[in-house]
């Protein structure tokens, strides 16, 4: 047991040494085929940043963005004053090279860092720490087992992987891991290699259905993907504790001073262990995601309202769908007896002057308050009939469902007279409604219907949008 024990360890210190000269360091030197510096950033006011799409960094659970990268991004952009546009990575294998091809400017995904990668692009300051293990699968009757006898039927040692295949995508870290692993047994340990559009969630399910043998993934993301599959073991370490990090490209120092900076106050904070803890150990709440029909990473579904959404956006206001569920969400998040303190209810917070000129009879009635609420935003596209930008008309029908229709007309009337364009929503009208909440512009003489709290149909507007594009992403139209 002691040699055994001592082999391991010797394995896992070599694991430490031989992890900065990684087979990714032999590959040539990428150079960034663009050079869009923090300045350049600033000024265009948006944040890209690739992610990838899977139960750890970015998701959609019952009709909200979810994600331990997505959430962490939110904040970053928010302290930076910036928006946040998110590019999902279809192949991990990929990832470096759309960074630095400047399909985004911030690389947010857990990568290990090693000496190969740090030749091609530049880590952040380490997120969090993890160690690689063995994902494999525990005997069929494993339950009828004695704890022994199931210890006799795994690998325990990575010595004992001498000659047997590991399947992992084939620029991971984990491949790299394998690499030298087998140069340190002595013993080729063979790689299959597997397609970087695969998630570790889909990955690690085949484990657990017998369709792979064995995969190597960080220790925290084998297990919250593992708590869901009893079957599955993961106690073998296969290699020492790592940093995990995001990175920049390599020409853009001022971003990598931002967000490192950014990261060292962030990990202070108990928001940010709050954040780690949702994605990477609650189990509780990793299970009912899972078994959700909502959870888009099972049926691609938004709610279960969506046929019932499909129909009215299709054949009463000729939206897309994904639109008009966005606008559910942010009424009544899918709830359709949701009432507010001003008495309107339903899915879509129909108020009830409002209902009964609609013929709403029952507005807790799901199909009642979806008909009614789309009837109700076709008026408004009408009597915005003049805007001949579509995308323009919806935010104008939108903020007058919100605020009213006559408010909006207050801030088209205040735009012009403020030389702002009365027939443009953003950067225009948009301003004017947040100054309709000052006494120096709602006592205006072309303002007729005088104080409106403009915050709310400003944020509306933004809010329905950013969860549309995310749903757009995630869901088939």
């Amino acid at each position: 047991m002691r040699i055994l024990l001592l082999g391991l360890l010797i394995i896992l210190f070599n694991a430490c040494q031989s992890s900065n000269t990684s087979s990714s360091e032999n590959t040539e030197i990428e150079t960034p085929s663009v050079d869009r510096s923090f300045e350049e950033i600033k000024k265009d006011g948006v944040l890209r940043a690739i992610t990838t799409y899977s139960s750890t960094t970015y998701f959609l659970y019952k009709g909200r963005p979810m994600g331990f990268e997505y959430e962490m991004l939110e904040r970053l952009a928010e302290s930076l004053d910036l928006e946040l546009e998110i590019i999902i990575a279809e192949d991990e294998d990929k990832l470096i090279e759309m960074l630095n091809r400047g399909d985004a400017d911030l690389l947010a995904y857990g990568f290990t860092i090693t000496e190969g990668r740090k030749k091609k692009i530049s880590f952040t300051n380490a997120l969090y720490n993890s160690y690689q293990v063995l994902i494999q699968r525990k005997p069929e009757y494993w339950r009828q087992m004695k704890l022994h006898e199931i210890k006799n039927e795994l690998i325990t040692d990575p010595i004992e992987l001498s000659g047997d295949t590991i399947s992992v995508k084939k620029e991971s870290s984990y491949a790299d891991r394998i690499k030298n692993l087998s140069s340190e047994i002595g013993e080729e340990i063979y790689i299959d290699p597997i397609p970087g559009s695969w998630s570790a969630d889909k990955i690690i399910k085949k484990i657990a259905e017998g369709e792979i043998k064995y995969t190597v993934a960080d220790q925290n993301i084998a297990f919250i993907n593992a708590s869901y599959y009893p079957i599955l073991d993961i106690s073998t370490k296969v290699s020492f504790s790592q940093r995990i990090a995001w990175a920049t490209r390599q020409n853009n120092p001022e971003l990598l001073k931002v967000v490192n900076e950014w990261i060292m106050n962030a990990k202070k904070t108990t928001d940010y262990h709050v954040i780690y803890n949702k994605y990477f150990k609650n189990k509780r709440l990793f299970k009912r995601r899972v078994k959700s029909d909502f959870y888009s990473l099972n049926e691609g579904k938004i709610s279960q309202y969506d046929d019932l959404i499909k129909k009215y956006a299709n054949d009463t206001l000729n939206w897309d769908w994904r639109l008009l569920a966005s606008v559910i969400y942010q009424e009544s998040r899918f709830d359709p007896h949701e009432k507010s303190w001003v008495g309107a209810q339903g899915l879509m917070q129909i108020m009830p002057k409002t209902a009964e000129e609609l013929k709403i009879t029952n507005p807790n009635d799901p199909d009642q308050s979806v008909r009614g609420g789309s009837a109700y935003l076709t008026q408004m596209m009408a009597a915005h009939d003049k805007i001949q930008d579509s995308v323009q008309r919806i935010k104008f029908a939108l903020a007058s469902y919100n605020a009213g229709l006559y408010h909006i007309r207050d801030a088209q009337k205040l735009a012009e007279s403020l030389g702002d364009d009365p027939l443009i929503w953003d950067e225009n009208v948009e301003e004017a409604v947040l100054k309709l909440s000052s006494p120096k512009y709602y006592i205006n003489k072309v303002v007729k219907y005088g104080y409106v709290r403009g915050l709310e149909p400003y944020n509306y507007v933004n809010e329905i949008f950013e969860r549309y594009e995310h749903y757009q992403k995630f869901i088939d139209k």
